[in-house]
């Protein structure tokens, strides 16, 4: 694939892909990164291929000697010979194919630590637009064929490829012609590989591809199966992952039909170098230009030959398969990064929002010029219906997406383009979906600040209302949670990530529907000790419940993608627009007005 077409594939959301030029680059930074092991390799290799050509030179010498008249006494000398060789080969082979299995396991794992540290580097944005399913599939089933051509299929491609050498070099050196004659019979597979070749590469590349497909398609049905439940999308759902599977099986299918051509063209051109060797050498050995055990020596050469062909060409078929899935790993290096830090540092903590749209990738624009201040210190919260654009101004104003239009800044820096360290301490954004990760509680917390101490782990803990489970657990922070573990419900998750917020103590934080698995109660306890821990902090909260909006310094309302109100509880209440119309709904009274989005409206100035 081409820089352009991995632009492209950025461009449309889809992770890049690398080139055949960077999947080079990369293979031989990973040789050099174990040198001396892939050199070693090459050195056994070679002496097992060296030890392997005695044997059929042996035999020759033993025809000739018997037809010379040496009788039985040739072969009881030279017999023992062939099985001494015999051994040192498998000895060295076995010996050369552990020091190459070493290199391979070593290799992979420096593959896998690199496509973890790119994964991590990624933006969000660009993580939610490739989709899981893109990422898991490179993750799990490319870097499992990559690990198994390192592990497998190069030290074995090596070895058989160093005897294929010998072998060629060892009928020239019995005779140049009958050397001549094995060389111009394998030129048969030539047509064949070149035929193969050209196909290959796009045909993994599509395979590939289509699987990850298959894999987003099914990931997305299983975590959203309630939302298709509930809206009766079960037979669309049905119908997007047959599409995502037949596409699956044609690319299956077409690969499939490269190897039927290929192997069978193979096993048939074998038999042409040892035929033309065998009559050639015939007529040379009529005319006595050669001997009968030159002859025989050469064609077992040949023959002996065939094994690390066909083990070579099933290893190319297999490094055209790898070779794509290395491309897509390795293309992980050609994503979008998150910001490195080199940038300036933001000069306070006040959130400008400045003439902001936003248009998703698939869709519509989502917010049509915002403009809002937020000041440092203040609680505000934004409410509208849904749909108006709240989270997706949350998410721009927490950095994870940069508007198509308009600045985002916190202390006069883009958001977006602070590094995830800085952001990190400058804003962070708490959804209601939140992740337990396998292990302890500990390990669960430490993410957000490596380095707390126990005793600001239960602090945390405390702040949000957790400690009392988790004083409960068989064994406190040490309780190992997730599969195999204690589980957690919806609540006890969401607690745990709050938590982490306050050891991760940013500047801003931006709650958007932070605690909606919490009932009522716990979710306005929790709500109140987040602020109480973070006075002096900016909130930002994004929430249906309006008795957060009726705590808050400031309430901002959404409406079809535009800011229309922004003033207090009570000047909007007082005010009779659409958030008193709310919130006299949210009593149980009788609405003034309905809260829909009106045709045109204006962008509200900071002081509404």
């Amino acid at each position: 694939m081409t820089d352009a077409q991995g632009s492209r594939e950025s461009a449309r959301g889809a992770l890049p892909v690398a080139g055949p030029r960077d999947v080079r680059r990369a293979t031989v930074r990973l040789v050099r990164a174990d040198a001396r092991a892939f050199a070693a390799v090459l050195a056994l290799n070679a002496l097992a291929a060296l030890a392997g050509l005695a044997a059929p030179w042996l035999l020759g010498r033993i025809v000739d000697e018997v037809r010379a008249g040496s009788g039985v006494s040739a072969v009881d000398r030279l017999a023992p010979a062939i099985l001494v060789a015999a051994v040192t080969q498998l000895l060295l082979a076995r010996w050369a194919r552990y020091v190459g299995h070493r290199f391979g396991e070593r290799t992979l794992a420096r593959v896998r630590e690199e496509y973890v540290r790119r994964t991590l580097a990624l933006p969000a944005s660009v993580v939610e637009r490739a989709g899981t399913g893109d990422l898991t599939a490179r993750g799990t089933a490319d870097v499992t064929a990559v690990g198994t051509t390192l592990r497998d299929a190069g030290p074995e491609l090596l070895i058989n490829g160093v005897q294929v050498l010998f072998l060629l070099v060892a009928v020239f050196v019995l005779d140049p012609l009958l050397g001549a004659c094995g060389l111009l019979g394998l030129g048969v597979l030539w047509p064949v590989l070149r035929w193969y070749l050209r196909r290959a590469r796009t045909g993994y590349l599509a395979e590939g591809a289509a699987n990850s497909d298959v894999a987003e398609v099914l990931a997305a049905t299983a975590s959203g199966a309630r939302t298709v439940e509930a809206l009766r999308l079960e037979r669309r759902r049905v119908s997007a992952s047959r599409d995502a599977l037949d596409v699956s099986r044609r690319a299956r299918l077409h690969t499939l039909f490269l190897r039927s051509v290929f192997f069978p063209s193979v096993e048939i051109a074998y038999l042409v170098p040892v035929v033309t060797v065998l009559l050639v050498g015939g007529a040379l050995h009529a005319r006595g230009a050669v001997s009968l055990g030159t002859v025989v020596a050469a064609a077992l050469y040949l023959q002996q030959m065939a094994g690390p062909l066909d083990e070579i060409l099933m290893r190319v078929e297999q490094l055209q398969s790898s070779g794509a899935s290395f491309a897509r790993v390795e293309g992980l290096a050609r994503a979008p990064q998150a910001a490195d830090g080199a940038g300036p540092s933001p000069d306070g903590d006040r959130i400008d929002v400045t003439g902001v749209r936003y248009a998703y990738d698939r869709g519509g624009e989502v917010l049509g010029g915002v403009d809002l201040a937020v000041r440092p210190g203040e609680r505000l919260a934004i409410v509208g219906p849904s749909g108006a654009g709240k989270s997706t101004l949350s998410r721009l104003l927490a950095g994870v997406d940069a508007p198509t239009a308009g600045a985002v800044t916190v202390g006069g820096v883009p958001v977006a383009g602070l590094d995830p360290e800085r952001l990190r301490r400058q804003v962070v954004l708490v959804t209601q979906e939140h992740h337990v990760f396998l292990g302890t509680v500990r390990d669960n917390l430490r993410i957000a600040e490596p380095s707390a101490s126990d005793e600001a782990l239960w602090a945390a803990l405390t702040a949000v209302g957790a400690d009392t489970w988790v004083r409960e657990l068989p064994a406190g922070l040490d309780t190992r949670l997730g599969d195999g573990g204690t589980p957690t419900d919806g609540s006890q998750a969401q607690q745990l990530a709050l938590a982490r917020v306050v050891l991760a103590d940013p500047h801003t934080l931006i709650l958007d529907e932070a605690t909606a698995l919490l009932d009522p109660t716990t979710a306005r306890h929790t709500e109140r000790a987040l602020a109480a821990v973070l006075r002096g902090r900016t909130v930002v909260a994004v929430a249906h419940r309006l008795h957060t909006a009726h705590d808050a310094d400031r309430v901002a309302v959404m409406e079809g993608g535009l800011l229309t109100e922004l003033g207090t509880h009570e000047e909007l209440v007082a005010a009779g627009g659409a958030y008193a119309a709310l919130w006299r709904s949210w009593h149980g009274e009788r609405p003034a007005a309905p809260f829909t989005a009106p045709r045109t409206p204006g962008p509200a100035s900071e002081g509404a």
